[in-house]
């Protein structure tokens, strides 16, 4: 099994707790959030895999996750709901999710867009109350609708090069399911659990990305690794990274062959801190392997409805 190390990145401040990266291809930016404080981040990549911070922007008090759109500006699962970012910074609300019951106390979590432009994202409660989480899909109409109920900590979401198939973390299971799905509609299939880390003491899987061989590529929270998994969820390689809460990754750059590596403080203790003095940078490595660039949401950014 291939194993290669990750690198800080040193030229970028540390996240409080970083998540999310994603490569913008059309503006040639990488997108990340930093959920605690609140923040998009936004950075350059060059050949050579340096990255240079071009801008960082306040989209809510807690943002799960970025996606470029097409109508300009970015979209957001910010708090309780979705937000527009506009190129300038500005950020407006466009709808708070109705959450009831066991879901009332939760917020956005990660995300992704499908193939046809739809942006999918999911929540979960603060606490991590188990079931509380949902996942939500945004359609191109502007409608909002719930794809899925009961998940704990709905994070990594991706799709398979053909679309018929979508991955889906949940933390709180500690594992990644396969659905089937139907790229016309936006449906999901019956599920198959395709990762499980519930016996694994590494931890937990958290953001995850497919690259241009439909391999899954799953950040271990708690781990401080990534690993590599075959459609079926053989483990072929694995990335180690000196910091234990690896939340995500993508492949970002020119290339798309710079595997970047989000992470976060939260949870550590002094002596954690003391040990993982880079916990919070963005990390990179070149796996020798490409990836996808971001979907981008193809819907309106003006208005958006809950259907319930």
């Amino acid at each position: 099994m291939l194993t290669l190390p990750a690198d800080p990145v040193t030229t970028l401040d540390p996240a409080v707790h970083g998540e999310g990266p994603t490569w913008d291809a059309d503006r040639q930016e990488l997108l990340w959030v930093d959920i605690t404080r609140g923040q998009v981040r936004r950075a350059t990549a060059s050949a050579e895999g340096a990255l240079a911070e071009v801008g960082v922007h306040r989209g809510g008090d807690a943002v799960g996750v970025v996606v470029p759109a097409a109508d300009g500006g970015w979209l957001l699962g910010a708090d309780g709901g979705f937000t527009h970012l506009s190129p300038t910074g500005g950020a407006t609300v466009l709808v708070e999710l109705a959450a009831e019951g066991p879901a009332a106390n939760t917020r956005m979590n990660d995300g992704a867009v499908d193939p046809a432009g739809r942006f999918l994202a999911g929540t979960m409660a603060f606490d991590e109350s188990p079931g509380a989480g949902s996942l939500y899909r945004v359609d191109l109409d502007g409608s909002v609708h719930t794809v899925l109920r009961d998940l704990t900590v709905s994070n990594g979401i991706e799709w398979t090069a053909d679309g018929r198939t979508v991955f889906l973390a949940d933390s709180g299971a500690a594992t990644v399911t396969a659905y089937p799905y139907d790229v016309a509609t936006g449906e999901f299939g019956e599920g198959r659990v395709v990762i499980d880390l519930s016996d694994d003491d590494a931890g937990a899987p958290d953001g995850l990305t497919v690259d241009d061989e439909d391999h899954l590529w799953v950040a271990v929270w708690g781990g401080g690794q990534v690993r590599r998994y075959t459609p079926a969820g053989e483990q072929v390689a694995v990335v180690t990274v000196p910091a234990a809460n690896t939340s995500s990754c993508a492949f970002a750059g020119p290339a798309r062959d710079l595997l970047v590596i989000s992470t976060s403080t939260q949870g550590l203790t002094d002596a954690d801190r003391a040990a993982q003095p880079d916990a919070g940078r963005l990390f990179t490595a070149r796996p020798g392997v490409t990836g996808r660039a971001a979907g981008v949401y193809r819907g309106p950014t003006d208005v958006l409805r809950e259907v319930r």
